[in-house]
């Protein structure tokens, strides 16, 4: 029997197995079977990795390292992850099933998100205050948070860890990431770069393993001082929860069930796009993912014979072959999600205009779906399924469209299609979404802020200002008089 390549955790600038030997089998979407094993966290590996990342805070190789060369090693990295970004695409494609042509893109363009925050790392300031005391000069710095813990899904992982370990690193923290135990791999082989571009020993360390033995721990921890979470909302819920403990400064970025609004002006072509791009791109497997389409009803046909004539087209197939637009779901419980929630809104009265089913091959192909939905109760407008399933919606005014848009839980990610230039601005102002795409969707960029309203999260990353929430700002005193303080008991 072939052996399996195997994975190990990163910790405190070595390479290990788990304390307590346990591993755990990946699962190649594509095939359906087992192609690597990797090494799983048990507590005493959470604390070794805590401990080191404490311990490398305050080692003056880190401690002390001036701005600008914290900023060289991130440019450093930089240039190693794109040097390496087709065989990281390749781990993750066989990982989790996302086409090889978007991995390996989406990692080499990572690589500006950790270029971008080398530039601001000697740009974290402080400033001189005009106090309302005489002979005081008072200014304040801001100093590196400490000791942050980062958690990241499978689904954008090298993306959604470079908007957490970028800024973090570049304000002076220290990060232990926790991979997910859903195809991890990309992230332990991500660990060699860092290695290899000369961070300290503790200053990043990469685990992986279950939420009893790994991420329970960590979150837990005491001296963890940030918590920066992707993930779905009852996990979320543990967190902060756990976070009550050691009082870990919290941000939370939950997916969602993000709309696209499409009105009777819009480019029926772009809308098509778009809508394609927001529920078929990835797979659907996109906490962005545009999977409430509404449409302005005298278009809803044309716009759905437009939608299904480009489906036609969609090539569904193995995401190592160049020529496939769809790939498979990471997991067979996605498949069985889709399937249940599919089976429900039939029952509503929804009608499967094409797809609806899995295909009939190995691994965890999914038809890519167009469901038109009867009232906007319908599973499939509802709940978050992570797999290529459009809904579609009708509306008759443009009030009613917002309300149907905001009546969710969630408010990530959303979409205006329209030419109307004062209705773009007056509708995306009025979206309960942190992110609002008008006559484009799924774009982004290390320059933009990226979070979410209500149960979507709190908290943004990428941008300027996400480095300052890796910082605590200090404010010093002094006094300037040649006199000595005064006695505090006499009041004048």
């Amino acid at each position: 029997m072939t052996q399996l390549p195997h994975f190990q955790m990163y910790i405190d600038g070595a390479w290990t197995e788990g304390a307590a030997g346990q591993t755990m089998a990946s699962q190649n979407p594509a095939t359906g079977e087992d192609w690597a094993t990797f090494a799983c966290a048990a507590p005493a590996d959470v604390d070794r990795a805590i401990v080191g990342a404490r311990r490398a805070l305050n080692n003056p190789a880190w401690r002390d390292m001036t701005q600008t060369k914290r900023g060289k090693l991130l440019y450093r990295l930089a240039e190693l992850i794109e040097e390496n970004a087709q065989e990281l695409g390749r781990l993750e494609t066989t990982d989790s099933g996302k086409l090889l042509a978007e991995t390996s893109r989406q990692t080499a363009y990572v690589g500006d998100y950790y270029r971008y925050y080398a530039g601001l790392a000697d740009k974290i300031e402080g400033a001189v205050l005009p106090i309302d005391k005489p002979d005081m000069h008072v200014f304040t710095r801001r100093e590196p948070i400490g000791v942050v813990v980062a958690i990241v899904p499978w689904n954008a992982q090298m993306f959604l860890a470079a908007t957490k370990i970028g800024p973090a690193l570049a304000a002076g923290c220290t990060v232990v990431l926790k991979a997910s135990e859903v195809a991890p791999t990309p992230m332990l082989a991500f660990a060699k770069l860092i290695d290899q571009a000369g961070f300290p020993a503790g200053v990043v360390s990469i685990i992986t393993g279950d939420a009893q033995s790994c991420a329970i721990p960590l979150t837990l921890h005491p001296d963890v001082d940030r918590i920066a979470f992707t993930g779905g909302p009852e996990a979320a819920r543990h967190v902060v929860r756990n976070s009550a403990e050691n009082f870990a400064v919290t941000s939370l970025e939950l997916g969602g069930k993000s709309p696209i609004l499409v009105f009777d002006d819009a480019d029926l072509e772009g809308a098509a796009n778009g809508l394609i791009a927001g529920n078929f791109g990835a797979s659907g497997q996109s906490c962005v993912a545009g999977s409430r389409g509404l449409i302005h009803r005298p278009i809803l046909d044309a716009l759905i014979a437009k939608i299904t004539e480009k489906a036609a087209h969609i090539n569904v197939g193995d995401p190592m072959d160049g020529q496939s637009h769809l790939g498979p779901v990471c997991t067979a419980a996605q498949i069985n999600k889709i399937e249940t929630t599919l089976a429900i809104a039939r029952t509503q009265g929804a009608k499967i205009h094409f797809g609806g089913a899995p295909l009939a091959q190995a691994g965890n192909y999914m038809a890519p779906t167009l469901v038109e939905c009867a009232g906007a109760d319908t599973d499939t407008l509802k709940v978050e399924m992570f797999g290529p399933v459009m809904s579609l919606i009708a509306f008759d005014t443009e009030e009613e469209a917002i309300a149907i848009a905001n009546d969710t839980p969630f408010g990530l990610g959303s979409g205006v299609f329209t030419q109307n230039l004062a209705r773009a601005h007056r509708v995306s102002a009025r979206l309960h979404a942190g992110i609002c795409w008008v006559n484009t969707y799924r774009a982004i960029s290390p320059i933009a802020p990226f979070g979410g309203y209500n149960q979507s999260g709190y908290g943004r990353e990428a941008g300027v200002d996400a480095i300052h929430d890796y910082t605590r700002t200090k404010t010093t005193w002094i006094d300037t008089s040649n006199s000595p303080m005064a006695n505090p008991f006499v009041m004048r």
